[in-house]
């Protein structure tokens, strides 16, 4: 089922992102974490396609594996970094010939996580190229975006990341799922700001559940979202100790999450981290429909 009719139904929508192990080892743990949340019946889960493009053959494997052999909708990362517009084209084809249908298109990050990006020679310059380049394809894809409710890292201004995800709406994009945050206020505001300038679309929030301290820190600096000092300070008490920490992020999320159904989202996108049992306990602490 494309996104533009998962998110057209009424109720709350669920859905789960991984990203490509490293090992045959880590892709059998996935699979068995999968089929886990599977029970859940999640709407789509999404596949990650690494810093630079660098794990596109295999995200394209995993993408595809999942919709045929599991059994679940599935949307594809794709990026600009890294990778020429035939190249961008060549994974579209390879797609579309395995009835993959939702793609979220991406600048993506650079090789090695730095901000001194180099476009490549022959690419695509903005995630809204990937955007009016899937819809070359007429309806076949539908596609998401990325939201920075804390506005993109590298953008001049909070003013010109707005108008830029305009842009992209603009060009075809079906729905927005925003980046990780962790104070509600930061995407209630955003949806505010978003809708002023006309976007109708879904705004779907991305949740991220603390799995140890020091890796919460990281990824928060890496894409410059704040932790509260509420958080900080909780986290400061489970340093060491990453299944305390686990707990917290299953409860901190949870009170996230119920904030989040307040006001009126249309879903809720885990980063699972290949992890079921955080997304598993939230799922049920929020009484969302669970197996018998």
């Amino acid at each position: 089922m494309k996104l533009r009719d998962i998110y057209a139904h009424d109720g709350l929508t669920i859905s789960v992102e991984f990203f490509p192990p490293k090992t045959p080892k880590g892709d059998a743990d996935l699979l068995r974490e999968i089929e886990v949340l599977k029970s859940l019946n999640p709407a789509f889960c999404s596949v990650t396609y690494g810093a630079g493009g660098s794990t596109r053959d295999k995200t394209v494997d995993l993408v595809t594996r999942i919709h045929g052999e599991v059994g679940l909708e599935v949307m594809c990362h794709l990026t600009v970094v890294n990778q020429s517009k035939e190249e961008v084209r060549g994974v579209l084809k390879q797609l579309k010939a395995s009835d993959v249908e939702n793609i979220i298109a991406l600048r993506g990050d650079p090789p090695g996580g730095g901000d001194d990006w180099v476009p490549h020679p022959e690419g695509f310059l903005y995630s809204r190229e990937l955007v009016e380049e899937a819809r070359t394809y007429g309806n076949w894809f539908s596609i998401a975006v990325a939201g920075f409710p804390e506005v993109h890292p590298r953008a001049e201004s909070r003013e010109s990341d707005l108008r830029y995800l305009k842009e992209k709406v603009d060009a075809g994009a079906d729905v927005v799922i925003t980046q990780l945050f962790l104070d509600n206020d930061d995407y209630y505001r955003y949806v505010e700001d978003v809708r002023r300038l006309g976007v109708t679309v879904p705004i779907v929030p991305g949740v991220m559940p603390v799995q140890s301290a020091p890796h919460m820190r990281r990824i928060c600096a890496m894409c410059a979202s704040k932790i509260p000092p509420r958080l900080e300070a909780q986290l400061q008490k489970v340093d060491k100790d990453d299944r305390a920490a686990a707990e917290l992020g299953i409860e901190y999320a949870t009170e996230q999450c119920e904030g989040l159904i307040r006001f009126g989202i249309p879903g809720i996108h885990f980063y699972s981290l290949n992890k079921s049992r955080s997304v598993m306990a939230i799922s049920k602490n929020l009484s969302l429909p669970m197996p018998a």
